[in-house]
């Protein structure tokens, strides 16, 4: 169940949920759902480190709770199932902003450690397309890359 469920959500966030026909489906991103041990402090963490909006959990049950990712996306945590889950740094989401080199300085004054792709600690990756992007993990140990936007 465990690799069922991480090979979901990684063909998910992978972006190959589009349709092959393009009159077909069109399927567009929705949200992705975290597992979390504590939804309170999952929800805490995404609102002060990402200055995420909470928005109204549609399920109206208990130990969910969504935010907005802006642009109608959402990132639900949930906290009702007590299965284990397997996190490596292959399984993340990311986010881009226009003001990254701001957002480091908030990771730093907050404490927060990042690395770069191989792991380097407080260092910032940089593609070879010039995209600058850092990793680091919530609560649960999810994985977030934050990067730049391209200069096009």
């Amino acid at each position: 169940m465990k690799k069922t469920s991480l090979l979901f959500l990684a063909f998910i966030l992978s972006g190959f949920l589009q349709a092959q026909d393009a009159g077909t489906y069109n399927f567009t991103f929705n949200h992705i759902a975290l597992s979390v041990k504590d939804v309170d402090r999952s929800a805490d963490f995404y609102k002060k480190v990402l200055n995420l909006n909470e928005i109204t959990n549609k399920t109206n049950v208990e130990g969910i709770r969504w935010l907005s990712l802006g642009e109608g996306k959402e990132l639900h945590l949930i906290s009702i199932l007590k299965e284990e889950v397997t996190i490596n740094k292959a399984l993340h989401f990311a986010l881009t902003t226009s003001d990254f080199d701001s957002f480091i300085k908030v990771l730093d004054e907050m404490k927060i450690s990042y690395s770069d792709w191989p792991g380097t600690p407080q260092k910032i990756n940089i593609r070879a397309d010039g995209i600058k992007q850092i990793f680091f993990q919530d609560p649960d140990g999810y994985w977030i890359e934050v990067n730049s936007v391209s200069q096009k």
